[in-house]
């Protein structure tokens, strides 16, 4: 499977690595906002042996549109910023290229731009990629029906500089119907992040936590989701669209 990727920070980069790594994708390029790197390759940049072309290119050196006329792929996976969407958006789908956005922090606009290109594309949005947060997820909602009036707080841990509340505690929220008070916030050292929901039952208390050990579990997130969406229609779909089965199902007919 053919992979455009767009974005290239610390999380891009390691997305990158962990695509370079798996035979069943090849990375064909990367795209970023700056003109740097245009000269080299991923494979250069990262110090990995490939067989991958992973060129760098830059969005104001292209036309987006001849972008992906001279260089297809089958699918984009977006590590890059909240404004990046309108950009490619619109082309990515007039190509038919599906789209997997890892964005964290979606506005209204953007939100009615993913619908809009889920008429012509396949679209997948999750504001956390990470398989193992979004099994946190799906776990949570399922314990939450069992016992609709348990207390539950969320905590959540990233490194020292991360700015607001993470947008995957969130999303937690919001699957559990909960306020956003109810989320707690701690800024410390390097934590690449970690996510904790405590359901508190009479004399007893479960916990569920996830956490982020290298930022290559959004890389091995992306392309779960990339080898499950394969063969999806157009459509707007989240991780429960591809959870569920694997649940309350047969996972592999997402494979068929």
């Amino acid at each position: 499977m053919r992979i455009g990727l767009i974005g290239f920070g610390k999380a891009g980069k390691a997305v990158a690595n962990v695509i370079l790594q798996n035979p069943e994708f090849s990375l064909e390029w990367v795209l970023r906002r700056s003109k740097n790197m245009e000269t080299i390759s991923v494979k250069e940049l990262l110090e990995t042996e490939s067989q991958d072309k992973a060129q760098i290119f830059s969005e104001q050196s292209i036309n987006i549109d001849e972008h992906f006329t001279q260089y297809p792929v089958d699918a984009i996976i977006d590590f890059s910023s909240t404004d990046s969407i309108h950009r490619y958006g619109k082309a990515a789908a007039e190509h038919k290229i599906k789209i997997i956005s890892a964005i964290s922090h979606y506005g209204d606009d953007e939100i009615k731009v993913l619908k809009e290109l889920s008429k012509t594309t396949t679209v997948f949005w999750s504001p956390n990629i990470t398989l193992g947060v979004n099994y946190l997820l799906f776990a949570a909602g399922l314990l939450k029906n069992i016992a609709p009036d348990v207390d539950i707080e969320v905590v959540e841990e990233h490194f020292k500089a991360k700015s607001g509340v993470s947008g995957t505690a969130i999303k937690i929220a919001e699957t559990l119907d909960i306020e956003k008070n109810n989320i707690n916030s701690v800024r410390a050292g390097g934590i690449v992040g970690k996510h904790e929901v405590i359901f508190g039952f009479p004399y007893q208390t479960v916990r569920l936590v996830h956490e982020s050990i290298s930022r290559e579990a959004f890389g091995s997130g992306a392309l779960f989701v990339a080898k499950h969406i394969k063969n999806y229609s157009k459509g707007l779909y989240n991780f429960e669209d591809i959870l569920r089965p694997f649940f309350f199902g047969d996972p592999q007919k997402n494979l068929s």
